[in-house]
């Protein structure tokens, strides 16, 4: 039987990609199809929005019925909202909704206790590797070895730096002994902004369709070693965010990440 999928922010970019990938597969049945209240395209059938036809559920501002799992990629106004339709209907949860404050964190944490949430701030396969490869890098190289991360995205791009250059810096600094946010230095400014030992330089470019793209620069003096990763489209997140819907349903309640579901240690 297919798992039945509730999508938020249905009519968004990743939204979209995710009903029409969704439709692709064969391996959901889309039940709800969730927007913000008041957006112009209301009660349209979700699927022809998206691009993949007519699959019969039209765009709501509210949850209209309980699915097995719901897969969010909204705006961090909307978490809240989420996170309690899916304690009450006992519907687990994909999200992969940035900018969150500490207090929605907490909230993913708590109903982490009642539903099986993945909550990660990137998605894709590839980038989910890097995550866990960049730690054991800066702990090969050293302290001698500055840290740079780069982050570029679409002119949209509300939140900076990204979810995922935080999740980066947020390796590192567990590798490394580094305190965090206290280590990272956003950008630099002024006739003396030397760069101070220790710190991680955090740099947000925002530019035309860019998709999304990381660099973490690793250099010293001699020689740098720069691990990168390029998002070409949003298929690559959309893909891994159906990839985990499928494998989060019967779980057991707990807070997990894109790393249990690819046995990523």
């Amino acid at each position: 039987m297919k798992p039945k999928l509730v999508v938020v922010g249905a009519a968004g970019r990743m939204g979209s990609r995710i009903i029409v990938l969704a439709v692709e597969s064969g391996g959901f049945d889309i039940v709800g199809a969730v927007e913000k209240e008041g957006h112009p395209d209301i009660g349209k059938d979700a699927g022809i929005l998206a691009g993949a036809g007519p699959i019969d559920v039209k765009l709501a501002d509210e949850f209209l019925e309980a699915g097995d799992v719901a897969v969010d990629f909204s705006q961090p106004e909307a978490a809240d909202r989420t996170i309690d339709y899916c304690i009450k209907n006992d519907v687990a949860l994909v999200s992969g909704t940035t900018g969150l404050s500490e207090q929605q964190r907490g909230k993913f944490k708590a109903a982490s206790e009642k539903i099986p949430i993945i909550y990660g701030t990137n998605m894709s396969v590839g980038m989910n590797v890097l995550f866990n490869l960049v730690g054991k890098v800066a702990t090969m190289l050293g302290d001698e070895y500055d840290i740079e991360i780069i982050e570029q995205h679409h002119r949209f791009k509300k939140d900076a730096p990204s979810g995922s250059a935080l999740t980066l810096a947020e390796n590192i600094c567990k590798a490394t002994g580094r305190d965090c946010p206290g280590s990272l230095t956003h950008g630099r400014n002024g006739k003396d902004a030397l760069r101070q030992k220790g710190t991680i330089g955090m740099h947000a470019v925002r530019a035309g369709d860019i998709t999304g793209v990381h660099s973490v620069i690793f250099g010293t003096l001699g020689e740098t070693v720069t691990v990168n990763h390029t998002a070409n489209n949003r298929d690559t997140f959309a893909g891994g965010a159906l990839r985990a819907a499928k494998w989060l349903v019967g779980k057991e309640p707990a807070l997990y990440s894109m790393a249990d579901v690819l046995g990523i240690s």
